[in-house]
């Protein structure tokens, strides 16, 4: 298993990417950073959900058991938002969930086409 520097664990709206978190941590080396990504679409509306709002405020108070940062940002290009917060923050590898979704496949691919350029790694961890 790879150490990377500085990990990004991107999670969505769900209490399950805990798994996430918990796997940048492994892969994290000891002085490094782990860094929480959740980026929403403009038009979603997270906060007046309380199981959605819920799930968040779950994985920041997890995120912080690990001492990572956790960033919530709103963009309707998320490949691109998940991109380019990479690259500023020199991150080495992104962690991701598994889909079935043939969306989130295609985001996959699209992400790794906007990073094909960089020495950012990319891991999909099972559900």
């Amino acid at each position: 298993m790879d150490i990377y520097q500085n990990v990004l664990a991107c999670v969505t709206k769900q209490k399950t990417c805990e798994r996430l978190i918990k796997e940048a941590s492994r892969r994290k080396a000891p002085q490094g950073n782990i860094h929480v990504l959740h980026v929403a679409k403009d038009e979603w509306n997270i906060l007046d959900n309380s199981r959605e709002s819920e799930a968040l405020d779950y994985l920041f108070k997890i995120s912080k058991s690990y001492d990572a940062e956790m960033t919530m940002l709103r963009a309707d290009d998320i490949s691109k938002t998940i991109a380019t917060f990479a690259k500023d923050r020199q991150v080495n590898l992104i962690v991701l969930g598994e889909s079935s979704n043939a969306r989130e496949n295609k985001f996959f691919k699209r992400l790794r086409t906007l990073l094909k350029d960089t020495s950012i790694a990319l891991e999909v961890i099972p559900q």
